[in-house]
């Protein structure tokens, strides 16, 4: 079969499957099973397809329509113009996460710390953007924590990310000028509600912390100050209606110049806050 003809035939199989973007994603599984990059996919349309590329195309398909991830398919995603090793251990870096690392570039900082780190994608994104900048990334996941382990090896950054098994900042020593996190933070009654490839396939333990989903915002609040040198900010992602309650529990801890950030979508996405004194440059 021609791989043209194998794809006319996967888009309306996978739209039957109740997959958005059927098309997309159909265009990004025929690549991966040819070997070749999604873009240069047109010029290979016109080929027939070997036994071994119709066989991994056919499983990767098989595994859409029961929604599972297009990066889990693949094993990879590309966030902040990088290439990530992703699994069902680790969340799906999504765009709207980028806002984050785009305000923790915004100042200079040459120590970091990223709780419950995943891929590592936030942390690496951020050292590529801040060459003189040295990160931890901690999680409780063993399983994460080779992922990112993974992932810092393939970007040429092992030599300036450690990664650390930790409950939060159980066993983090030392201060940072900048701390970031992407938290758990679904409510419990909101899991029933997600997308099948968020709710099945990825880890639940990085997606809700149960309750009111504001469980890790408090650890965080309680633990910054400790580790936060001052002058230094700490950047969280949220959800969008969470805004207002992070914000206050933050300032509730000591900290300052709280900021609520939107995403791409104009969405609120991200708090910022700010340890009292220092020289406000970001590299107290």
């Amino acid at each position: 079969m021609k791989a043209s003809d194998a794809l006319r035939l996967a888009i309306p199989r996978l739209d039957a499957a109740g997959v958005e973007g059927a098309a997309r994603d159909a265009r990004v599984l025929l690549a991966h099973a040819l070997g070749v990059l999604p873009e240069r996919l047109t010029l290979h349309l016109p080929e027939e397809m070997t036994e071994v590329q119709d066989q991994a195309f056919e499983a990767a398909l098989a595994a859409r329509a029961a929604r599972q991830p297009v990066a889990q398919i693949t094993g990879r995603r590309l966030f902040w113009g990088l290439s990530f090793r992703v699994t069902r251990d680790t969340l799906d870096p999504r765009p709207d996460t980028e806002a984050l690392v785009a305000e923790a570039l915004a100042e200079p900082f040459l120590k970091l710390l990223d709780l419950g780190t995943g891929t590592g994608c936030i942390l690496l994104s951020c050292l590529m953007g801040m060459p003189m900048a040295r990160g931890v990334g901690v999680d409780i996941s063993e399983a994460a924590l080779a992922v990112a382990g993974g992932n810092a090896s393939d970007l040429g950054l092992e030599g300036r990310a450690k990664f650390l098994r930790s409950d939060w900042f159980a066993s983090v020593s030392g201060a940072f000028d900048l701390i970031v996190s992407n938290p758990p933070y679904i409510a419990a009654d909101e899991m029933a509600g997600l997308a099948p490839e968020v709710r099945d396939w990825e880890p639940h333990l990085a997606l809700t912390p149960g309750g009111d989903g504001l469980e890790a915002y408090r650890v965080i609040a309680r633990g910054t100050p400790a580790r936060l040198m001052p002058g230094g900010r700490l950047l969280v992602e949220i959800g969008p209606s969470q805004g207002d309650a992070v914000g206050a529990l933050f300032r509730a801890a000591g900290l300052e110049d709280i900021r609520i950030l939107p995403d791409m979508d104009g969405r609120d996405r991200v708090v910022v806050a700010r340890k009292p004194g220092g020289d406000r440059c970001g590299c107290a």
